[in-house]
């Protein structure tokens, strides 16, 4: 589905669009070190995160956890609430002496503007930095053309501003979540001129009404790295993400990190072949994607539109159990490889289906798995992701935040080494 590559667009000193894909050859090591002042800049973005995951905290907790000294988390937590990133939430009290401070995070402290483009819809969220989406809207539109984006973007974004109550000056960025060769993959109804997209420059679509630093990635990798902040991740640091989507797409964390591969194409899982009984050799995603779940339901005499009006109506279900078996089929022996190869704690599906349909693909998989791979060293478990329906564009959202603010091991790299 992607090229993984958090891609700043808008941001370079010169006033250039820079990526961070082009400006290191991917199969070079990195073997820098660090300096004082990124090291600190770690041990803020390490402090503030805690507090995301786990506050309410004291600044005993925070040294506990991070394994900082308190002189060390005395300053960062007073250097974070003179930011505005952190407030008081009151003492704890039970103990002896003076009771101590317990510290969140200021959830309006600053927001972000995600953006989800797929061949089926758009999706824009702005999400608070507590994660929380705070307003959006999706256009359901085959094959969307970035007029199409620009113009949902421009004639929407106040509105929804004002919606939420949120000041333009406390926006950090705006994300975007796309799949790969989003222009190129042949589908049916495609537009002619559809490949226009790879040619677009992002910034222009987004350029106005806000200046803001623009960031481009991957959808499944977006959705993936949402659930590594906001989601399972939280507790889970290693998972296998699968985004359902108009085709179906992977993201793979590894000890926290999102890894991209070599070529920052990894986790394609749709691209595996699959052999089903009687038919010939085909992707996965021609079944296990939302465009094989509009050719189940149209089988059944039904739509898409269906599904979304009225998702929990029985009349669907003979759809949803044919859809989910053959889907469970595609997946298994994918799912045993990633098991085999990755080892993940967890496989976590999300995308734009019901609950109850990822659910119900979820519990078919671990059966079939638990069938079909006993000879499987370990088995992860499969569950939905806590980010799904709009995963991607809440991952999107979440990436300036994590550029200024979360931990991310090129903070540690010095400037004149390898970024």
């Amino acid at each position: 589905m992607g090229s993984r590559h958090d891609e700043q667009v808008e941001t370079a000193p010169d006033g250039s669009h820079a990526g961070a894909a082009g400006v290191m050859a991917s199969d070079q090591i990195r073997l820098s070190g660090t300096n004082l002042e990124r090291a600190a800049d770690h041990n803020q973005r390490v402090t503030l995160h805690a507090i995301r995951v786990n506050g309410p905290l004291t600044r005993i907790d925070l040294a506990r956890i991070t394994g900082l000294t308190p002189p060390a988390i005395a300053n960062i937590t007073k250097r974070l609430m003179s930011d505005g990133l952190i407030e008081d939430a009151g003492q704890r009290r039970g103990g002896r002496g003076q009771p101590a401070t317990r510290l969140v995070i200021n959830r309006t402290a600053c927001y972000a503007i995600g953006v989800n483009i797929d061949r089926d819809h758009i999706t824009l969220v702005i999400v608070d930095f507590a994660g929380a989406v705070v307003a959006g809207i999706t256009q359901d539109i085959a094959f969307p053309m970035p007029e199409d984006v620009r113009a949902l973007y421009r004639g929407s974004i106040h509105r929804l501003m004002d919606e939420a109550g949120v000041d333009p000056a406390r926006l950090v960025g705006l994300g975007v979540a796309k799949p790969d060769d989003f222009g190129l993959v042949d589908l049916p109804g495609k537009p002619a001129d559809f490949a226009r997209w790879e040619t677009t420059d992002l910034a222009e679509i987004f350029h106005g009404p806000f200046d803001l630093p623009i960031f481009v990635e991957n959808d499944a990798a977006a959705a993936a790295m949402g659930e590594q902040q906001l989601g399972h991740g939280q507790t889970c640091s290693s998972f296998f993400y699968i985004l359902i989507s108009s085709g179906l797409g992977g993201g793979l964390v590894v000890d926290g990190a999102y890894f991209r591969g070599a070529n920052g194409r990894s986790g394609e899982i749709g691209f595996l072949l699959a052999r089903a009984e009687g038919q010939a050799p085909h992707p996965v995603q021609d079944v296990v994607s939302l465009s094989g779940v509009r050719r189940t339901l149209e089988r059944a005499g039904q739509s898409v539109a269906d599904l979304r009006g009225n998702p929990d109506d029985p009349g669907l279900d003979p759809a949803m159990t044919a859809w989910v078996d053959a889907a469970a089929e595609e997946l298994c022996d994918p799912l045993i490889a990633v098991n085999c190869l990755i080892n993940p704690a967890a496989i976590f599906v999300g995308g734009r289906l019901p609950a109850r349909w990822v659910d119900a693909l979820a519990d078919r998989l671990n059966h079939l798995l638990q069938q079909r791979g006993a000879h499987v060293p370990a088995l992860s478990p499969v569950q939905r992701a806590r980010l799904a329906e709009d995963a991607p564009a809440v991952g999107a959202a979440i990436l300036p935040f994590s550029h200024f603010l979360l931990p991310a091991a090129r903070v540690l790299w010095t400037a004149d080494a390898p970024a």
